[in-house]
């Protein structure tokens, strides 16, 4: 538990940025259209946007922390690398789930049109959380140095960048089946394909590399300053050139490399913001940790809650989309954090009491719902 207090400040970037994501969902289904043209959504857009590169890149942070000093453990695939590709599974899995219309194969097959088939096939940011930290211990098991290792980090996370606009442009359907190809871009509406969203994801593992060597030199508050005032000015220099020196053409390409860079500013002074305020508060337990550290049960428990047919094939966002005015779309905002929060309180203090019984009834869960989707009529 000691160690853990050390890194509060993950926990709570990624805590602020789930529950930022569901002002996000709320506002993005629920709120007037006429509402949405106005100047402080526009503001609250920009805001909005910074939450999937924080969840990304927190999430390569803490995978960079879980495996620091472990690499030839992993290469022994014993019990921790099991259990690290059983975590990762579960991530990819619990992203396809939440496309999936009915738990069952044989139906979802047969009596689906073909644009619901392909929506399922859809990369949303968990499949790339997945698929990016698979990437990572693939890399860890081939690359002993761990000089080379970063290095190679550093090279793809400018690749995605940098190549995304490119790689936009590719109908990758001509060279493989549509479940691969939506990785690669949003040609067919993937939410959060690999270019550019991976780079966000290295770059929080890179991030995390040179946070961790600061903090065993004893150097951690100036690497904090220092990483502060580099992505403050990233994100400065980045509305800059997205404003006033480029031009209409090059400015609007999508996905554009300086909104990768912009962006990947602001979450790390985000980054600054919050292991300041761990340490200033000496923050041990809070709602907003608790939600942290049960990140993918509330991500997927509360788009399902919002999304989820329940009755006569509707869903709250069916029900209730776009008819919300601004106090009715911040009350179900706060009405639905609220729950996330309790949730994840709830499940946190089973997990931590019962470990092996709460381990056990995931792992049953899962192996149900995978039966009953293979079987189901």
């Amino acid at each position: 538990m000691k160690e853990k207090a050390r890194f509060i400040f993950i926990d709570l970037l990624r805590g602020w940025a789930l529950l930022v994501m569901i002002e996000v969902h709320i506002f993005n289904v629920m709120l007037l259209p006429p509402l949405k043209e106005t100047t402080w959504f526009s503001a609250l857009n920009f805001i909005n946007g910074l939450v999937a590169p924080s969840f990304l890149f927190i999430s390569g942070f803490a995978f960079a922390i879980s495996t620091r000093g472990k690499s030839e453990e992993l290469r022994k695939f014993n019990y921790a690398f099991w259990k690290k590709l059983g975590r990762i599974t579960l991530v990819i899995l619990a992203g396809y789930s939440l496309h999936l219309p009915i738990l069952s194969l044989r139906r979802f097959m047969n009596f689906y049109s073909q644009d619901v088939i392909i929506g399922f096939y859809n990369v949303d940011i968990l499949q790339c959380i997945g698929v990016g930290l698979l990437l990572l211990v693939i890399l860890r098991l081939i690359i002993k140095s761990e000089k080379n290792y970063n290095y190679i980090l550093i090279v793809l996370t400018l690749l995605t960048a940098l190549l995304a606009p490119i790689v936009w442009q590719i109908d990758f359907t001509k060279y493989m089946a549509v479940p691969f190809a939506n990785y690669f871009n949003k040609m067919y509406g993937s939410f959060f394909p690999l270019f550019p969203w991976l780079g966000f994801l290295l770059a929080g593992a890179i991030t995390c590399k040179y946070y961790l060597d600061a903090r065993e030199n004893n150097n951690e508050k100036n690497f904090i300053k220092r990483i502060m005032i580099v992505g403050f000015a990233a994100a400065i220099i980045g509305h800059l050139l997205l404003s006033k020196f480029l031009d209409m053409s090059f400015r609007f390409v999508t996905p554009h490399p300086i909104f990768f860079f912009q962006r990947l500013g602001y979450v790390v002074f985000l980054l600054g913001l919050c292991w300041y305020y761990a340490e200033y508060r000496q923050t041990k337990t809070s709602f907003v940790l608790d939600v942290g550290r049960e990140s993918l049960l509330v991500y997927w428990l509360h788009l399902q809650i919002i999304y989820r047919h329940f009755w006569h094939s509707t869903s709250f966002a069916s029900i209730f989309g776009g008819q919300f005015n601004l106090f009715s779309s911040i009350a179900a905002t706060i009405i639905l954090a609220l729950m996330m929060i309790v949730v994840a309180k709830l499940w946190g203090g089973i997990k931590k009491e019962h470990k092996s019984l709460a381990a056990n009834f995931t792992i049953g869960l899962i192996s149900l719902c995978i039966i009953i989707f293979l079987i189901g009529f």
